[in-house]
């Protein structure tokens, strides 16, 4: 009675971005969603307000700055401005996907760094906290002066492959988890952790151009292995698709890839359904599409856990799906 009295002091709004998700954990912390308006207009500007009383509350925001980034950004930064007007007590962000987030860092003269931009201009509108998933580069959480949780989704990812290689009759010592940069290392380590008995390999990457993948080589043994690729963000699939003919080459058996964030722009949708050589594709629902041939792990637990644990004191629990 005591935790759901201090829940019911805190009031999940969403936006546009990431409506099914947000109605996701509304429903596991059995909390209605609050109401607001969203308005766009034909010049292109914002209109986001909160209906729903927020006065003295504590207010969670769920939104990915997904496809049209600026525009889910601007929504965002006007409803919170929204919520301060209306006297919210502390306005917490929940961004899945963190848009902008590969600008991290000055490339070449002159560059900006967005992911610090996007962060500033967040703390400036009067956000208390962030909560987000699987950041390019960890090291982003360190634009903010806000406490950001920095999620991973790397145990989903490893429940998902135990059951779909028990499914497919494939033991985890036949496998081999691939990250497809040496950005990525960590994830496939972590992947291969929960995976017993498997291996880990790198795929040495070039990027000759934005947008473009060039694999230079292969380190570690995947000859006669089932590979898993995982990668925090899936966009042209140049990387998936170079890594996949690489692996191919190398007598790779077969290839399931997992993403956090299926951005899929383009043609890359259609290149990943035909790629034959692919035989799973697995994504998170940070970004809100309706794929049908693509398998689905949904955050709404993880996030879910964080909003009770911060709320009521009670510690995480290991077991995220505890939460359904």
């Amino acid at each position: 009675m005591q935790e759901e009295a201090l829940l019911k002091d805190i009031v999940l709004f969403r936006l546009t971005s990431s409506p099914l998700l947000a109605k996701e954990v509304a429903d596991i912390l059995s909390l209605p969603l609050g109401e607001c308006e969203v308005r766009h207009f034909a010049d292109g500007e914002v209109m986001a307000r909160p209906i729903t009383n927020v006065r003295g509350k504590k207010v969670y925001v769920i939104q990915s700055t997904s496809t049209p980034v600026a525009e889910r950004l601007m929504e965002l930064l006007i409803f919170i401005d929204g919520l301060r007007n209306a006297k919210a007590k502390e306005v917490n962000l929940v961004i899945p996907y963190y848009g902008f987030c590969r600008q991290d860092r000055i490339a070449r003269s002159g560059e900006p760094i967005t992911a610090k931009l996007v962060a500033d201009l967040l703390e400036t509108v009067g956000v208390n906290r962030v909560i987000t998933m699987d950041l390019h580069t960890p090291q982003t959480q360190g634009f903010f002066s806000c406490p950001v949780d920095d999620l991973s989704p790397i145990s989903l990812f490893g429940e998902y492959y135990r059951a779909k290689l028990k499914e497919m009759g494939i033991p985890t010592s036949e496998v081999t988890v691939v990250s497809p940069d040496h950005g990525s290392i960590h994830r496939a380590r972590d992947l291969a952790s929960e995976l017993p008995d498997s291996s880990l390999s790198i795929i040495d990457k070039r990027r000759p151009a934005p947008n473009e993948a060039e694999v230079i080589n292969v380190v570690g043994e995947v000859e006669g292995k089932t590979c898993i690729i995982i990668d925090d963000i899936i966009d042209t699939a140049g990387t998936v698709l170079a890594s996949a003919d690489t692996l191919r080459a190398h007598g790779a058996k077969g290839l399931l890839v997992g993403g956090t964030h299926g951005i899929l722009s383009g043609e890359s949708e259609e290149r990943l359904r035909t790629a034959s050589f692919i035989q799973d594709l697995c994504l998170t629902n940070s970004i809100e599409r309706d794929i049908p041939w693509v398998s689905r792990i949904s955050i709404a637990p993880m996030i879910a856990g964080v909003i009770r644990a911060s709320e009521t004191g009670l510690p995480v629990p290991d077991d995220w799906m505890a939460f359904y």
